[in-house]
């Protein structure tokens, strides 16, 4: 009759009852709250049954299709600027120009009749900075608005002004030193600086390669272009990898390289439990639980090994999943490898792991009786045969184990 009880308990305990510890949620819990489920059915089809507050997907060969890697944002569909010719570079408050009025002969304005015939007659006024208004001085002409318009717009103007003092008169501005086209880079960049732009164009790489490159390594830093209130992140080796992301800077970009290390956690019944770096650039589901320590075998169901991530409702779209459950585009969903099937192997091999997944080993059925044994067993005794028919069950079920 004892004997039996301590069965009844057992069956209770491996049907979901929580009265022994564990590291977290069994295999039956998670499938009897999924919201959907993609899992094979007998026929090795899928099927999906509604639920309450995630996806339960199985990985396999179909799922693997769809499992890229995942890139944040977009430089060309934020900012575009990724093809065509450079940006134009119009003058500024800030700017220090050289301003030179030519005449075809002596005797004019500011060539003097002395002067004769010689090279050039041309006078080279004193470096001027374009003023807090925007303008430049030039004798003669007064002020002339410069800020915002081109050096040809701005010699034009000066001509005009001069047409009728000056002999024939052509006007040369020399920009000396930029300071309104420049874009700040900082961050994990080994000289974080303000860049000058030049007329020659410059893009992403360019300024970061002029503040020294990065300070941190590539796979683990992701790139953010600052312009006018708006912003757009991609990760570095992307945009390296993608021309058409590394687009012209205008001035006062701000370009923010940040680094944040690439991490997953590992729980349950694998070998190490915490918090582990990516340090590979591709890493897979097999190298995570490589590095976790693979699975116990004293502890582990390997049918029951557990990947948690969100993602966006599109990939749940194309695996044919009704998403109607999910009210946001970002919805959470638990991956399943089943490791008793050979081929999964393969599988995990190629399924490739993103920041921040969690990934979770499920204890075996065995290993939950054997808690309520152990349980049973503390409890004191009142007569001797209770823990007689209690060790006689652990010998049996880790004699049918063995």
């Amino acid at each position: 009759m004892r004997f039996s009880s301590v069965l009844l308990l057992s069956t209770a305990v491996l049907s979901g009852c929580t009265v022994t510890s564990s590291s977290g949620p069994d295999f039956r819990s998670i499938e009897s709250q999924a919201s959907v489920k993609l899992v094979a059915d007998k026929k090795g089809g899928n099927k999906g049954v509604a639920g309450i507050d995630y996806a339960l997907i199985e990985i396999n060969s179909k799922v693997l299709g769809y499992m890229g890697g995942a890139t944040a944002g977009s430089m060309v569909s934020g900012f575009g600027g990724g093809r065509g010719g450079p940006p134009s570079l119009p003058l500024g408050v800030g700017d220090v120009v050289q301003v030179s009025v030519f005449e075809s002969q002596a005797g004019g304005l500011f060539i003097p009749q002395e002067a004769g015939s010689r090279p050039g007659n041309y006078v080279s006024l004193p470096n001027q900075t374009i003023s807090r208004d925007g303008t430049v001085s030039v004798p003669y002409a007064g002020r002339v608005r410069a800020a915002g318009r081109s050096i040809e717009e701005v010699q034009a103007d000066l001509e005009e002004r001069l047409a009728n003092r000056a002999i024939e008169p052509q006007v040369m501005i020399n920009k000396i030193s930029s300071r309104s086209a420049q874009v700040s880079v900082l961050g994990d960049v080994k000289s974080a600086a303000k860049i000058d732009l030049s007329d020659a164009g410059e893009r992403i790489l360019d300024v970061i390669s002029e503040a020294g490159g990065l300070s941190s390594p590539g796979i683990e830093s992701y790139v953010t272009l600052i312009r006018n209130g708006r912003s757009a992140k991609v990760h570095y080796d992307y945009l390296t990898s993608h021309p058409q992301e590394n687009i012209y800077v205008m001035p006062g970009d701000v370009i923010m390289v940040d680094r944040e290390r690439r991490t997953f956690m590992a729980f349950g019944a694998s070998g190490l439990n915490g918090r582990f770096d990516f340090e590979e650039s591709e890493l897979k589901l097999s190298d995570a639980l490589g590095k976790a320590g693979g699975l116990l075998d004293s502890r582990a169901d390997p049918a029951q090994v557990f990947l948690y991530r969100v993602v966006n409702r599109d990939l749940l779209v194309k695996l044919g999943l009704d998403t109607s459950k999910f009210v946001k585009d970002e919805v959470p969903v638990i991956f399943r490898a089943n490791l008793r099937d050979p081929a999964t192997f393969f599988a995990v091999q190629k399924f490739p792991m993103q920041d921040k997944d969690i990934v979770y080993v499920t204890n075996s059925d065995a290993i939950e009786l054997y808690k309520v044994l152990d349980l049973v067993g503390a409890v004191p005794a009142t007569a001797a045969d209770v823990s007689s028919d209690v060790l006689a069950t652990r010998n049996s079920v880790r004699a049918l184990k063995n």
